[in-house]
């Protein structure tokens, strides 16, 4: 099957579809350090980080796509890497315009 470019994401099959990340939104949670990280890269005031991406995880205009061991999520300009084992929220960053 053809690889489908979404936004700055590729999927590569059905299955890697957002429906199975958003059943489980409750386990999605982050490390002390992914808090600091995802504030530094995102440029993101005091807040719950973890409410903030989840909220963007449900988004309707979210993409979400599985690759490998992590989901991606694109919506509003940044990429939230997820873990698809463990829901832990790897990183964000903003998305880089070519």
């Amino acid at each position: 099957m053809k690889n489908k470019v979404i936004g700055n994401l590729t999927q590569e099959n059905k299955e890697t579809d957002g429906s199975c990340l958003i059943k489980q939104i409750g386990a999605i949670h982050t490390t002390p350090m992914g808090v600091e990280r995802i504030k530094r890269n995102l440029e993101l005031e005091n807040g719950d980080v973890v409410a903030w991406c989840k909220e963007r995880v449900q988004n309707q205009s979210a993409v979400i796509i599985r690759k490998g061991k992590n989901w991606y999520v694109e919506v509003e300009g940044c990429i939230i890497t997820i873990n698809a084992h463990s829901y832990t929220i790897i990183t964000a960053h903003k998305v880089k315009h070519k």
